[in-house]
């Protein structure tokens, strides 16, 4: 990954791990260990989902630039039903407690979305290829009438 790539990403999970961290101690102290537990675990999925999601999106950003737009809709869409159907799976669990996973999934995946577009619009990432020798004309090639 770019050294650009790798600050969003730092800069998106970082603030998500705070939340996470944040909410594991708020669950852990209204619920118990489950809650801390169910909170640990959706930081985690967030973290790993997110960033995972990132990744992919920069790659297809480099090799099918065409296809940015349709790739991140497409990436967010399948993010968020991984997470429901993850969400529906462990929904009657007794390995950490279901509202605190839910709650926390809902606050860690916000922090991610905030935190990556202030990434984004912080970064000076260029858009247009500068010329490489400024003021000389290219070099004529084909026919000329």
């Amino acid at each position: 990954m770019p050294s650009n790539d790798v600050r969003i990403l730092l800069q998106a999970a970082v603030p998500t791990a705070a939340v996470g961290a944040i909410a594991a101690l708020v669950s852990g102290v209204v619920v118990g260990g489950d809650g801390a537990v169910g909170a640990a675990v959706a930081t985690v999925l967030t973290i790993l989902f997110m960033g995972i999601g990132l990744y992919i999106l920069q790659r297809t950003a480099k090799s099918l630039p065409h296809l940015f737009q349709a790739m991140g809709l497409m990436l967010y869409t399948t993010q968020i039903l991984l997470l429901f159907v993850f969400l529906a799976t462990f929904k009657n669990t007794t390995l950490f407690h279901p509202r605190a996973f839910a709650f926390t999934l809902v606050a860690t995946t916000l922090a991610w979305i905030g935190a990556q577009t202030r990434a984004h619009m912080k970064a000076k990432i260029l858009y247009v290829e500068p010329d490489s020798q400024k003021g000389e004309k290219p070099a004529k090639t084909g026919h000329s009438s």
